[in-house]
């Protein structure tokens, strides 16, 4: 393999045209890929802010192999790749000057370019988070459900909204080189509130994809949890999206959260894959 057969580019439309079968067919492990591009696609690239983001394609006999995205500042985020092409991209990245606060992949990926990084640039690789990716198998709503019911919120919530968002963030830390990136002022939201309409818990899901749903943030206040806000408001979404068509439903959780993961996998959520984010010292 060789450095040339990573291509890279700023133009989502022409990294779409030749990647995006690659990305639809497997749209769960591809996910974050397929909602950020499209958020691009649709909004523009200005919709990163002043730095244009970054895609690239692997390559080989007219076949796409692997595909990467970086919206600066935030992490580069991989899809799986073997040892020699991680290698090969992060030789091809250094080499052009990149500077990468961090890698985002399926854990086996996220190690092996952790670790070329290293090799490549001197810089020394801290694992800051594992996340689980699960995909919605057979519905179950939870019981006993919550007081209160949902609302989808709107422009009036504002406000709140973007102060959840950034509650959820640094609870999780993914601030600031974590974060979602476009894709966060692009989700629809929904409120669990109790029957006086006071909101309780929010969950966002991003637009539909492939035939794809993401569900995520989901945060509840921490003086508000344990009463079931956050099951109630992830089954919601997670039953409205069934029924505007999605073939797939899926959320990540972190690793280190075991209410949550037991939580969803109450409702029907089950393990695709585990992914790990490393911070570049």
């Amino acid at each position: 393999m060789r450095v040339d057969d990573w291509q890279l580019t700023e133009d989502v439309d022409g990294f779409l045209a030749g990647a995006g079968d690659f990305l639809h067919s497997r749209p769960a492990l591809h996910t974050l890929l397929l909602t950020v591009t499209e958020v691009l696609r649709a909004r523009g690239a200005a919709s990163n802010g002043a730095q244009a983001p970054v895609f690239g394609s692997l390559e080989h006999a007219g076949d796409v192999a692997a595909a990467f995205f970086r919206t600066p500042p935030r992490r580069l985020n991989l899809t799986e790749l073997t040892v020699d092409q991680a290698d090969v991209l992060a030789a091809r990245l250094s080499h052009l000057g990149h500077r990468l606060p961090g890698v985002t992949a399926v854990d086996d990926t996220a190690v092996a370019f952790a670790d070329a990084w290293g090799r490549h640039t001197g810089a020394v690789p801290v694992l800051v988070q594992r996340r689980r990716l699960y995909r919605l198998g057979t519905f179950t709503s939870p019981e006993p459900a919550p007081e209160g019911r949902s609302r989808v919120a709107g422009v009036e919530d504002k406000e709140r909204l973007a102060q959840w968002h950034d509650d959820f963030a640094v609870a999780t830390g993914e601030a600031p080189a974590g974060g979602t990136g476009p894709s966060a002022g692009y989700r629809r939201f929904t409120f669990w509130e109790t029957s006086d309409g006071t909101p309780v818990s929010m969950a966002g899901v991003t637009p539909m994809v492939a035939g794809q749903v993401r569900v995520g943030p989901v945060y509840t206040p921490a003086e508000l949890r344990g009463r079931g806000y956050a099951g109630a408001v992830t089954a919601e979404v997670s039953r409205a999206a069934l029924a505007a068509g999605a073939a797939e439903v899926v959320l990540f959780t972190d690793l280190a959260n075991p209410t949550s993961n037991a939580l969803y996998q109450r409702i029907g959520y089950r393990p695709v894959a585990d992914f790990a984010s490393f911070d570049f010292a």
